[in-house]
Order: structure tokens, then C-alpha cells, then sequence
């Protein structure tokens, strides 16, 4: 099911697996992204989301002032939820992002109870959250109808295309 509730937010819902895939729908904008950050945690604890899937690909470079109060005022609400899985995905040419989210890990990680697994693409993460269930199709079908296929791994894999064309010799 596809949720509407947080303008900044693209989010779909499948009660059945516990899933709710997020993904920022704002572009460059953060102005309202600590909002929309609180908003996300009370969708969570509503839904009883056990696993959860952050689409960082399409996040902004989160500013320091915004990495500080996710540390402080995000992420102990978000350890004391009953997530069981977590998927980060983010693409390895985003860095800046990748070490903010490694540095929020690793502050809250004492208290962190749940599973937490990077991939560089929503997709293969999804499929690892859902235990490759069989509602995974539809559940892509819908995302796509309502908002594209979005960013992919380059090439559609994890690994870059070669810039080289080989030739072909007859």
C-alpha cells in the first residue's frame, strides 16, 4: 500500500511482511526534513514495522547540523522501536551520506538491537528483507506504478559498466 501522509517521503506499506519502504521525494529541499523524520518514526511504531527499508540514494547530503539531531533526537527513538531488519541503501559514490550514516551507526550501536545490511540498491535489499517472498513482484509493480523505477546500481548491477567497447573481428 502506498502511504501519502509525508510529503517529503515516498513510502509503501505491506502490512503482511512488516515492510515499509522509504525513500526522500523532496530533491535538494531538506528545509522540513526533521518534520518529516518524526512524522517517519510515529509511522513506524503505528504500522508495528519490523523491517524497514531507507533508500538513501535520493537523499540529499545530510548537513552536519541535521546529522547531529538525528544522533540526538532521532536515533534513540528509533532503537527502541521493534524493528528486526534495517536496509541502508546507498549507492558507494555517495560518501558523504555513507559516512554520516556509519557515524550515527556506530554512536547509537550499543543500544541498536535490530539487523542493519547496506546495499547499494533498493532492490536487492527488499529482497533480502522480505525473505525473497513471493508478494515481493507486486509489491515492485506498485512502487513503480505510482513513482518509477527510480535510481539503479550502475548498469543494473553491482559492479560499474567497462567504458570500453570491444571490437569485433570478423
Amino acid at each position: 500500500m502506498i502511504i501519502t501522509t509525508i510529503p517529503d517521503l515516498y513510502l509503501q506499506h505491506d502490512e503482511a511482511l512488516g515492510l515499509l519502504r522509504v525513500e526522500w521525494a523532496s530533491g535538494q529541499n531538506m528545509r522540513t526534513f526533521r518534520d518529516s523524520a518524526e512524522q517517519l518514526l510515529t509511522l513506524v511504531r503505528e504500522l508495528d514495522v519490523r523491517h524497514m527499508l531507507l533508500d538513501m540514494n535520493t537523499f540529499p547530503d545530510i548537513s552536519v547540523y541535521d546529522q547531529v539531531w538525528l544522533g540526538v533526537n532521532w536515533m534513540p527513538p528509533l532503537t527502541k522501536l521493534p524493528l528486526e531488519r534495517v536496509v541502508l541503501a546507498i549507492s558507494r559514490r555517495r560518501v558523504h551520506n555513507q559516512l554520516a550514516l556509519d557515524s550515527l551507526i556506530s554512536m547509537s550501536r550499543p543500544f541498536i538491537k535490530f539487523d542493519i545490511q547496506f546495499f547499494s540498491a533498493a532492490v536487492p535489499g527488499l529482497h533480502w528483507l522480505c525473505d525473497y517472498s513471493a508478494q515481493l513482484p507486486a509489491l515492485l509493480m506498485e512502487w513503480n506504478e505510482v513513482y518509477g523505477s527510480g535510481l539503479a546500481a550502475p548498469g543494473g548491477a553491482s559492479e560499474p559498466r567497462p567504458l570500453y567497447h570491444p571490437t569485433r573481428h570478423p
